[in-house]
């Protein structure tokens, strides 16, 4: 017995110990109309605090969150914390009728939540239609008091939010192209913190500007904020080298472009050891899919040297929009670092295997006075998996239903495999009728606790062949492995890291390709 009560009383030591560097923070969200000026137009946009991006929230691994959000927007509302674990706290993860309701106008809710095991740069936005092009900002993790990073300290860090830009309410953008059935229009700008830059009408004046000291290094933490859209990310006559992405370290890999795609987070460091100048930072798209429209537009802030003589910014030279042989290298050269403090061996033993197609479909046009719609065959454009066409329910969230055993509002039956097998990535399906059609339901995967779980994502040609970002909440996953055609296990899994892959809570399928990951399932929700 007493050995117990000691063994009890060393633990509780060890407890205390550990969150005697932790810390609450505690903020405040005011969500309303905000009327700004971008483009020569005058636009009101749904915003946090005041601002474009919004507040820039600092804590250090271990600490508690608290956000206290006030929606005094006309919309529904919820805040999603992008790439947060959420441990025993699924509630506040924010996906709206996933994990919670939404916010009603004129109602407060309050976030509250522990940050553990990651450190480096996530993001929070909105989840609600498409609220997050303007209601988003960083969410720094640094380590706890006493640990550094594991890279040299920088001298300065400086978020870089990516972002897209319409000259129209992004919400009545998205339910015209509901109502209609055919793609949404593509956006009139990029944003690099905001600010279109130099290259937009009426934008100079108000162009990012980051003044630097020769010879000082600097932690970049871009953060890819855009709806729609993949980015190349460059800075005229500098190289940069990733040092973590998803809030996860990297080995160390110099680069002179970075590619994100909507979601996505990589960390950087630049080192201003060019001769004192103006230098442009610039962002465009990379569009992968053929005969698309897209906004070809590029946004650009300004790296200003101390003491710089030229007036006029160096710009760099930016990859084709189509060249995906870049985004395909920078994306499969990431490896993690098993040294860092976080790190954990892949999961050798898997426990379940899933092989997931991924692509866009087409759904029936349907709906009161819609005998035809203007997507392709006159039908909907509808994302799916696995020929499931997600949709979420709108009287209870799926957790609270889950948690109090009501039924009605998702079934168990998302399957582990397509029910056709055909020739993925040929370009010869890709109006095939017999198999282009989905339906909207609301499906789930049930996993037991602590389950080791392997999915194949495999990009298809229906309607159209393109590099498509997916995000797991809950939980970062390993990259076992990419590539492109139809995956191949007897060849392909011989490719398979086990040793330092990287870790990510989103990835970009490869264009006619697929992607493995593995993770554990240790966090119930």
């Amino acid at each position: 017995m007493t050995s117990s009560f000691f063994l009890l009383g060393f633990a509780l030591v060890l407890l205390a110990s550990s969150f005697a560097s932790a810390a609450i923070v505690e903020h405040s969200f005011h969500v309303k109309n905000l009327t700004i000026n971008r483009l020569c137009n005058t636009q009101v946009i749904t915003a946090v605090n005041g601002s474009l991006p919004g507040p820039t929230l600092r804590v250090r691994e271990g600490d508690t969150l608290i956000v206290h959000v006030s929606n005094f927007s006309p919309y529904n509302l919820t805040i999603h914390w992008h790439g947060v674990f959420q441990l025993l706290s699924g509630w506040a993860d924010g996906p709206e009728f996933a994990t919670q309701c939404p916010i009603r106008p004129g109602n407060n809710y309050t976030y509250r939540f522990n940050v553990t095991g990651q450190e480096g740069t996530l993001w929070w936005h909105a989840h609600v239609q498409w609220l997050r092009a303007t209601a988003h900002g960083a969410l720094i993790i640094r380590p706890r008091a006493g640990r550094s990073y594991p890279f040299p300290k920088p001298y300065k860090e400086v978020p870089i939010l990516l972002g897209e830009w319409w000259n129209a309410n992004v919400i009545d953008v998205e339910n015209e192209a509901l109502a209609t059935g055919n793609a949404p229009n593509v956006s009139d700008a990029y944003t690099i913190n905001g600010q279109p830059g130099d290259l937009y009408s009426c934008s100079s004046n108000n162009t990012f500007r980051l003044n630097v000291v020769q010879g000082k290094t600097y932690l970049l933490r871009i953060i890819n904020a855009a709806l729609n859209n993949q980015l190349f990310f460059k800075i005229a006559d500098h190289n940069m080298t990733v040092v973590a992405v998803d809030a996860a370290y990297t080995n160390p890999y110099v680069t002179d472009v970075v590619v994100t795609g909507p979601g996505q987070t990589t960390d950087v460091l630049f080192k201003a050891d060019q001769p004192r100048s103006l230098y442009y930072m610039a962002a465009n798209p990379y569009v992968s899919a053929s005969g698309v429209q897209f906004d070809s537009t590029t946004t650009t802030g300004i790296i200003v040297y101390n003491n710089a003589t030229q007036s006029t910014p160096k710009m760099p030279v930016l990859p084709a929009f189509n060249d995906t042989s870049t985004a395909h290298r920078f994306f499969s050269n990431l490896t993690g670092l098993v040294t860092g403090p976080f790190w954990a061996p892949v999961p050798q033993d898997v426990d379940e295997q899933m092989f997931i197609t991924v692509g866009l479909g087409l759904v029936a046009c349907g709906g009161p006075g819609n005998t035809s719609c203007s997507g392709p065959l006159g039908q909907r454009f509808a994302a799916s998996m696995n020929n499931v066409s997600f949709q979420f329910p709108n009287k209870l969230s799926m957790l609270e239903a889950f948690y109090n055993n009501v039924s009605g509002i998702y079934t168990t039956d998302f399957p582990n495999n397509p029910p056709l097998r055909f020739d993925y990535t040929n370009s010869n399906n890709s109006f095939n009728q017999a198999i282009i059609m989905t339906t909207k339901s609301t499906k789930v995967k049930k996993v037991k606790y602590n389950a080791t779980v392997e999915i194949v994502m495999q990009n298809t040609a229906l309607i159209g062949i393109e590099n498509h970002p997916i995000h797991l909440h809950g939980f970062n996953f390993y990259v076992l492995a990419q590539g492109f055609g139809n995956f191949n296990r007897t060849r392909d899994s011989k490719n398979f890291n086990f040793v330092n892959p990287q870790e990510r809570n989103t990835i970009g399928v490869p264009v006619g390709g697929w992607a493995v990951v593995r993770f554990r399932a240790n966090n119930p929700g």
